[in-house]
């Protein structure tokens, strides 16, 4: 099973900047698209943005088109969200997902949390 450990959420006041990271323990990282979820309370969880092996392609939601940016460095093991301009709407806990052959699609890690005080 491939190990997802998301951190540098925190709480930031809003117009701030995160960069979120994610690392994961997949032998085959290079090789695997990889995405970022986020779930605020009392909300199903949502698609944030995606990215696929190599780099090259990457996706957003409307919600955050324009002010993010996912990356990945495949020599580290390790996926980033770079949010800008951080919104109350933006709060919620985080989730990096791996969409490596034969991993878990129910899987999730613990997630790290943002906060965007108002």
């Amino acid at each position: 099973q491939v190990h997802l450990v998301e951190s540098g959420g925190g709480l930031v006041q809003p117009g701030a900047s995160l960069r979120l990271s994610c690392a994961a323990s997949a032998r085959t990282f290079s090789s695997d698209d990889m995405a970022w979820y986020r779930q605020a309370p009392g909300k199903e969880r949502e698609y944030v943005a995606a990215i696929r092996s190599g780099g090259d392609d990457a996706f957003y939601a409307d919600s955050v088109k324009g002010r993010s940016t996912i990356s990945r460095d495949d020599a580290k093991n390790m996926l980033y969200l770079q949010v800008n301009n951080l919104r109350p709407e933006d709060a919620a806990r985080y989730y990096c997902r791996t969409y490596a052959a034969g991993a878990d699609p129910r899987y999730w890690g613990e997630g790290t949390q943002v906060a965007v005080s108002s």
